[in-house]
């Protein structure tokens, strides 16, 4: 598996239900994974996709 440069959510307090995000620069691919579980649980999608997602997310949260 490749190694990633993981970033951690803003939004995350301390523990372990984090959102971590890692880029592939050569493929421009997006990874998705969380705290518990870093090395196996890991998604991953186009940054066209992950745009899109984060759109609806932002549409639909009341806060």
């Amino acid at each position: 598996m490749d190694t990633h440069e993981w970033q951690k959510s803003s939004y995350c307090q301390e523990g372990e239900a984090c959102l971590h995000v890692a880029v592939s620069g050569v493929a421009e691919t997006v990874h998705l994974t969380e705290s518990g579980d870093p090395a196996h649980s890991i998604l991953s999608t186009t940054p066209a996709a992950f745009d899109a997602l984060l759109r609806a997310l932002k549409r639909n949260t009341r806060c």
